[in-house]
């Protein structure tokens, strides 16, 4: 098992303390089952590698799909995104026909689960590991970035699947791996939640500018854990709002981040990490493992880039955009989307869509000179926190207060729109939700909200539906089966005891 051990970190163990630095190096040397366990560059070795499957996880790309990457498949569920590729299988989502073998479901189970398994490692090899200059409160730190990541592999998990197999340990055999899946409350309360809570105690610094997680991560994450845990999946109740209220409050008022003047600042890279960013998947241009998601949301064939792939992979429905109110910033032109760009193939001419697509992910230094994205991958902004707030303590005050007005009203001004006064509890819920559904698109966030409110924004009516009963501007209607994904088939054939499998598959 030692050697088993070894090699799962001798990659990494060269690597430095910083994301940055562990993207932008090559590793110097491997550990042999010879080597000495017993320094800080190999501590942070097990820390660094949980951070490993966050790319694969949120980004990852199926190895037989044109332009396929696991991003797409929670905008594809909302109903409010289109795509130009047809190797995405996305018309098995746009009609609901899809399954348990069907492209992203078995990617996002592999990887969350390896970053588990990378999690679990370090948290049971840092404590034992003495050496020079490796502090107690260094190590206490380091197994707070672990249990944090645990946490939020885990918190994808449970919202994608429900009940999952517990692990939390190193498994000693194959044998170890052939679990029963266990109820989604179980996961929070025995895993996700300590895990963030231990983290909380710890002396992790407030804010950290090179990607690892710091103290506002953990409270972000478990802000959202808390309000995910309040909602209909758990119906956790007032007292798991007050408590995301809290958690979602002090990144807000302890300072360190701010809104961006300019919705453009979000794709500049010299704004990673920083400014209203908390914490963010890391990627550089200078590896191989740049961001997708810019040409995976140009407009498929459209020339203007000088990426060979311009994919077109999601892009919005009319209706969608059409549902922003008028004078919204957020949709004039290059702003969150465009609908033209000057072309590269012809100089001089200007490429116009078929309609608008995505600018979130618009790396321009990218797309006119080095083909390859300097952009990081948000988990957690400001705007996003601010929300959560607000939503949170309304729910736990049975109102809203002045300062959950103040913050929606700070997303607001930014996009250009009047201020909102007094309102009832649940007008107030409804101005959240549909400013988290236009702040946060396209972030992975919507289909998210939509689970944990078992509400939908019809683009159409205006209405909120019924979660269960939407029906989408593709004709498709949510059922119970919606709810939750499959367990993978593939998981399912190495491992009978995951049946039975989730409504519907």
């Amino acid at each position: 098992m030692k050697k088993i051990i070894y090699i799962g970190i001798g990659a990494a163990i060269f690597l430095t303390a910083s994301c940055k630095k562990f993207l932008e190096e090559e590793p110097a040397n491997f550990i042999t089952p010879e080597s000495s366990l017993s320094s800080v560059k190999v501590a942070r070795a097990f820390a660094n590698a949980c951070y490993q499957n966050l790319q694969s996880s949120m980004l990852g790309g199926q190895p037989s799909s044109y332009g396929g990457n696991t991003w797409n498949l929670m905008e594809f569920m909302t109903g409010k995104s289109n795509s130009d590729l047809g190797q995405t299988n996305f018309t098995l989502f746009q009609n609901l026909s899809y399954n348990a073998t069907s492209f992203y479901v078995d990617t996002w189970w592999q990887n969350l689960y390896k970053g588990v398994g990378a999690c679990n490692q370090a948290i049971a090899q840092i404590p034992g590991i003495t050496a020079p200059g490796l502090t107690d409160e260094m190590k206490a730190n380091l197994l707070a970035e672990a249990h944090t990541l645990r946490a939020l592999y885990y918190f994808f998990l449970v919202r994608m699947y429900g009940d999952v197999p517990n692990i939390t340990e190193v498994p000693e055999s194959v044998d170890g791996l052939n679990l029963s899946r266990s109820p989604a409350k179980n996961i929070y309360d025995s895993i996700i939640i300590p895990d963030l809570l231990l983290a909380e105690q710890s002396t992790l610094p407030w804010q950290d500018n090179t990607g690892l997680v710091s103290m506002s991560a953990v409270k972000s994450i478990l802000a959202d854990v808390y309000l995910t845990y309040a909602g209909a999946a758990i119906n956790g109740g007032d007292a798991a709002y007050a408590e995301s209220a809290k958690r979602s409050l002090d990144v807000i008022t302890n300072g360190g981040y701010t809104l961006f003047p300019e919705y453009t600042d979000m794709i500049d890279p010299a704004n990673k990490n920083k400014g209203e960013f908390i914490f963010q998947v890391q990627y550089a241009a200078s590896v191989p493992s740049t961001n997708p998601l810019t040409p995976l949301t140009i407009p498929n064939y459209s020339g203007i880039s000088k990426y060979s792939d311009e994919y077109g992979s999601v892009y919005p429905t009319a209706e969608f955009i059409a549902s922003f109110p008028a004078g919204d910033k957020r949709v004039e032109e290059r702003q969150f989307f465009y609908s033209s760009y000057p072309s590269e193939k012809s100089p001089g001419t200007t490429v116009t869509f078929k309609g608008p697509y995505i600018y979130k992910w618009f790396d321009v230094d990218a797309v006119t000179n080095t083909v390859k994205s300097d952009l990081n991958y948000t988990l957690y902004r400001l705007a996003d926190v601010m929300l959560m707030y607000a939503e949170a303590s309304n729910r736990a005050e049975g109102g809203p207060n002045s300062k959950a007005i103040q913050y929606v009203n700070d997303i607001r001004e930014r996009a250009d729109l009047d201020p909102i006064g007094s309102m009832s509890q649940d007008a107030f819920e409804k101005e959240v939700w549909l400013q988290r559904y236009f702040e946060l698109c396209f972030e992975n966030k919507m289909w998210f909200d939509m689970l944990r409110t078992r509400k939908v924004h019809n683009d159409v009516t205006g209405n909120w539906d019924d979660f269960i009963g939407h029906t989408t501007v593709f004709n498709a209607t949510f059922t119970e089966k919606q709810l939750l994904f499959p367990v993978p088939k593939q998981e399912i054939d190495v491992n009978p005891n995951l049946l039975p499998n989730n409504t519907g598959f």
